[in-house]
């Protein structure tokens, strides 16, 4: 089994910052990506950041300049969304994703929610 367990959510004004993180545990060995995803009411979920297990990193447009995703240092099954200059418009239901290098499909944690705010 896979758990992925999740963070740092919470209310915040436009400009604040939130830090999320996410743990993973279980059976886990050979993790390809891990990433955050996040879904709006109404909206389709998007990806938000992802790194790859050699630490390529990948941002949504919208949010370039104002995430960092990061592993921690300690421990790599854990990741962090460091969330800068934040808008109404982030606000949304965040998840954490993996997926595995020779596993099908993904896993999600729970979810935490990030409200902005104006």
């Amino acid at each position: 089994q896979v758990q992925l367990v999740e963070s740092g959510g919470g209310l915040v004004q436009t400009g604040g910052s939130l830090r999320l993180s996410c743990a993973a545990s279980g059976n886990i060995f050979n993790i390809n990506v891990m990433g955050w995803y996040r879904q709006a009411p109404g909206n389709q979920r998007e990806l938000v950041a992802r790194i790859t297990s050699g630490d390529n990193i990948d941002y949504v447009e919208s949010v370039k300049g104002r995430f960092t995703i990061s592993r921690d240092n300690a421990n790599r099954n854990t990741v962090y969304l460091q969330m800068n200059s934040l808008k109404p418009e982030d606000t949304a239901v965040y998840y954490c994703n993996l997926k595995f290098r020779f596993r099908a499909g993904d896993y999600w944690g729970q979810g935490t929610q990030v409200t902005v705010s104006s």
